[in-house]
């Protein structure tokens, strides 16, 4: 679906009172689960409020309270279809805490980056080549229908093939180390079940060299985009927060694990080297009456200002050098692109995403050819786990990752019964949701204010919530009082009636027969 599911909505009365009228883009297309954008206009086509909805909710924290620790790695792989590798073992490295297993075995904890790696690298191809690619290829005022991947494929036919591929590769990867493509069980608490067979490692070990240098071909048209339109992508949908993300002890790029740090708009260091043990000292979530999904700030600096960004643009931004030398060699022409300035441009994070793809690439390289991934111990203390009563187990653990979209984290409890009594997670997409909304805010303001809207204005506020590549099915768990609007239509489309819930729970009806609101 594209941006001409825009809509000039029947306004609320109290907007109509205020002269103002709501033009709501539904659903916001080319992401992952389901939002819109809503646009306060006044008689000038003035912006007088942007916002991004998040309007489904999954509520996955409250489905795991009450299970089996142990089924949990799998059971929250379906919060999205997408990015389940990253659930699957952030579960799993709380876990390891919980029966005690930590560390894992070196055989473990390779097979869990070279399945977590193939997930970013199949994310991020995905992302880039079939969802973004439209837009910079063509132009966010590009013919609709065009704008997509098939769009992509007959004007661009190599570089369609190249992500299809791309994408492909990092899937057969998931499928070596989890079992499956989608919703795999091979990691568990403790390890893995399972070695990656001789004859997946040659078959992917014959492809990772195209892979890589397909890599850089993608990297080198995320530049060549920018090039070609710097004054665009130094500032469309700019937006000044802080950076989070994990980094390894000595300040590497670490996808898989690592401390936290934290740095503001500025660059300069806010905290570095904490465990992600200790993120609930660092982060706090507010509830806001219009979205299911919540709103993360760093406590040291309070709402108003500790709003903060995850991802590819934050990671390297925030990490002092990549360990792998073509990434690394393409991170410092990025970061000299800034030349000298924290990068905050929304479109930015397409390159930095693709300077990330060609990372994993490296290092899946190396791990296919490490021994560790074809034999050696599985399970940490050997195949026994213990259960949280026992041993050097506990009865809670917090397990972080850099998913494809930035840092999530999983938080669970566990009773004396091995059931789980308490579940939180906050993923990437929810650390970014204050960020996109000033992103959307700052488009529709340029670009949008005292103008005539067209779809191609319109898409500009979708290609800057595109940018964060938002996993919107993922981020809706906030709970409180929601609005909600109900439609009866007949059967040829017309208004029979409207009633709406307000964020005081209280309920109007604006009768198309009676041409006013009631209480």
């Amino acid at each position: 679906m594209t941006s001409s599911n825009t809509s000039l909505e029947t306004a609320a009365p109290e907007l109509v009172a205020q002269g103002l009228r709501r033009v709501a883009i539904d659903p916001v297309s080319r992401v992952e689960g389901h939002g819109k954008v809503t646009l306060l206009l006044d008689a000038q086509n003035r912006v007088q409020q942007a916002r991004l909805h998040i309007v489904e909710f999954r509520g996955f924290e409250r489905f795991i309270e009450g299970r089996p620790y142990w089924e949990v790695p799998v059971m929250v792989q379906r919060l999205c279809g997408i990015c389940p590798v990253s659930h699957h073992l952030a579960a799993c490295k709380a876990f390891d805490r919980v029966v005690g297993a930590l560390p894992v075995t070196p055989s473990a904890d390779k097979i869990r980056r070279l399945m977590h790696y193939g997930q970013v690298m199949q994310s991020h191809a995905l992302h880039f080549f079939y969802l973004a690619a439209p837009d910079l290829l063509f132009g966010f005022d590009s013919e609709v229908n065009r704008r997509n991947i098939v769009g992509v494929a007959q004007a661009h036919p190599d570089i369609a093939r190249k992500g299809v591929l791309l994408r492909k590769f990092g899937q057969e990867l998931i499928r070596a180390t989890a079992g499956k493509r989608v919703h795999g069980t091979g990691s568990v608490p403790g390890g893995v079940n399972q070695h990656v067979s001789a004859a997946d490692r040659a078959l992917l070990q014959r492809d990772v060299a195209q892979m890589i240098a397909w890599a850089q071909d993608a990297v080198n048209i995320a530049k060549q985009l920018q090039a070609q339109n710097p004054a665009l992508y130094g500032s469309f949908g700019s937006v000044r927060t802080n950076m989070l993300s994990l980094v390894r002890a000595d300040g590497a790029l670490e996808l898989y694990d690592g401390v936290l740090r934290a740095r503001d708009a500025n660059g300069q260091i806010i905290f570095d080297g904490v465990s992600d043990q200790s993120y609930l000292d660092l982060i706090e979530e507010e509830v806001k009456p219009w979205s299911y999904m919540k709103f993360p700030f760093l406590k040291s600096l309070g709402a108003e200002l500790g709003s903060y960004r995850v991802g590819p643009l934050a990671r390297l931004q925030n990490c002092d050098f990549i360990p792998s030398p073509l990434a690394e060699a393409q991170r410092c022409e990025f970061i000299a692109w800034g030349q000298g300035e924290t990068i905050h441009a929304a479109l930015a994070y397409h390159w930095a995403r693709m300077i990330e793809l060609l990372h994993c690439t490296e290092v899946i390289k190396d791990l296919l050819d490490d021994p560790d991934i074809l034999s050696g111990e599985l399970m940490a203390g050997g195949a026994r786990l213990q259960s949280p009563q026992a041993g050097a187990a506990r009865r809670w653990g917090v397990g972080v990752i850099e998913a494809p979209r930035g840092t999530l984290i999983h938080h669970y409890q566990v009773g004396g019964d091995d059931l789980v009594s308490l579940c939180n997670l906050i993923v990437a997409t929810t650390h970014n949701n204050q960020a996109m909304n000033e992103a959307v805010r700052a488009v529709a303001r340029q670009y949008l204010d005292g103008r005539e809207l067209t779809e191609g204005l319109l898409n500009r506020i979708e290609v800057a919530i595109r940018a964060y590549d938002p996993c919107l099915s993922c981020a809706t768990h906030a709970l409180g009082q929601m609005p909600l609007e109900v439609l009866l239509l007949g059967p040829q489309g017309e208004l029979i009636d409207r009633v709406v819930k307000s964020h005081s729970g209280q309920f109007l009806r604006a009768s198309a027969s009676r041409g006013g609101p009631s209480a």
